[in-house]
């Protein structure tokens, strides 16, 4: 778009930090699980991600909503190249240190907690306001292609490179620095209101809004309780009898599906009409699919599964992105975003400590499987708690400052 010069940039850069994030989390499971055998290290480095976006929850989405965003993700860039770089540096010594490896992972999760509200909240501002609904379903589409070739990279690199592989990681996040001097400076809307009141802006605005609330909730109760994804490394050592490329398509498979479903969502776009019904199927399918890949012990029904998992997944994703940028005004953009972060990160990386934690306790089918059937009960409970989020028409009946 000749009227929006650094999306194509943003788009560049965002999938560089989403690739090396995607490889850094399939390397580390396999070369953790191999060194020790021990499905609470994977467990740990799940906790090392999560612990600081609840820590640094309220401060986040106030530097961002403070803090020129252009400088803001630049800085994070650079700061994500230097801690790549000591992982790389750790990973590649004679003996793992997995102390100090804890502690650059739990440092990485510290500038995510800063830089993931940031590149939320930054979209509006790259593209006019009529592009916005393509240019979020093009953000998370490239954010899932990132998700898709980042497994299979990572498994071909591992059995290439081994631990060398996490200075290509290096490289990516330099590429990505250089892509977001691109953006133009930008300026912030002054918000009037005491310090403590403007730190919670966010987290009220989100409480007042049912329909955000509801679909934040499920997100975050479905799949925190039914990921799979930190089982993957468990289910192709122990059960499928995969090696290193097996583990990368199993890691692939959600992101494949994701992607696909994306681009077809974005040629039918249509506003998203009658999204709240999409959501229930979504939120009844994908727990449905973690069912089938909990019991399965063929790879191409687990990859099939995990495809369908993926690509329902990607329908609720969608429906709630596109609430958060169209309902949120630009001065709480921030705060906004941070809440939302907060609740991705609560379903992603509490699913990997609830996952391995359980797995170490009951084995990986019996916790697949425990997800799966919480899954559906979840979402009979939210057709109760939330009814006008499952008859909602489309995103856009959810009006900004609401």
């Amino acid at each position: 778009m000749t009227d929006a010069p650094a999306f194509v940039p943003y788009l560049v850069a965002r999938g560089l930090v989403s690739l090396a994030s995607t490889m850094l989390t399939v390397a580390l499971g396999w070369h953790l699980y191999q060194a020790t055998g021990d499905a609470l290290d994977l467990a740990f480095v799940g906790l090392m991600q999560i612990l600081p976006i609840y820590l640094f929850f309220f401060a986040s989405g106030w530097v961002v909503d403070r803090v020129p965003r252009d400088r803001l993700v630049r800085w994070c860039a650079v700061a994500d190249m230097v801690i790549y770089s000591g992982i790389a540096w750790v990973m590649t010594r004679p003996e793992l240190n997995t102390h100090t490896l804890f502690a650059l992972v739990f440092a990485q999760g510290s500038v995510r907690a800063f830089s993931s509200p940031a590149l939320q909240a930054v979209l509006p501002n790259l593209v006019p306001k009529a592009f916005l609904d393509r240019a979020v379903a093009m953000a998370s589409t490239t954010w899932n292609l990132a998700m898709t070739a980042g497994p299979v990279i990572a498994g071909l690199l591992i059995g290439w490179l081994d631990r060398d592989v996490y200075w290509a990681l290096v490289v990516a996040m330099l590429i990505a620095v250089m892509a977001y001097q691109a953006f133009p400076s930008m300026r912030l809307e002054k918000t009037s209101g005491r310090g403590v009141d403007q730190v919670m802006a966010g987290l009220k605005y989100v409480f007042a809004n049912p329909v955000i609330l509801g679909s934040l909730s499920l997100d975050l109760l479905i799949v925190g309780l039914g990921s799979v994804i930190v089982l993957l490394p468990i289910f192709a050592t122990d059960i499928l009898q995969v090696g290193p490329e097996g583990l990368g398509l199993l890691r692939a498979m959600p992101a494949f599906g994701a992607v696909l479903m994306g681009l077809y969502m974005a040629r039918k776009k249509a506003d998203l009409r009658d999204a709240g019904r999409k959501l229930k199927w979504a939120l009844l399918v994908f727990s449905a699919a973690v069912g089938v890949f909990a019991v399965s012990e063929l790879l191409w029904l687990s990859l099939m599964a995990l495809f369908v998992y993926g690509a329902s997944d990607m329908i609720s994703v969608n429906i709630r992105m596109t609430l958060v940028q169209i309902a949120t005004p630009d001065a709480l953009r921030g705060r906004v975003s941070a809440v939302n972060s907060l609740f991705i990160a609560s379903s992603n990386e509490a699913g990997d400590v609830r996952g391995g934690t359980l797995a170490a306790a009951a084995g990986p089918v019996a916790t697949a499987g425990f997800g799966a059937v919480a899954g559906i009960a979840i979402t009979l409970w939210g057709l109760w708690k939330f009814p006008t989020l499952f008859t909602l028409d489309r995103p856009k009946d959810i009006e900004s400052g609401a």
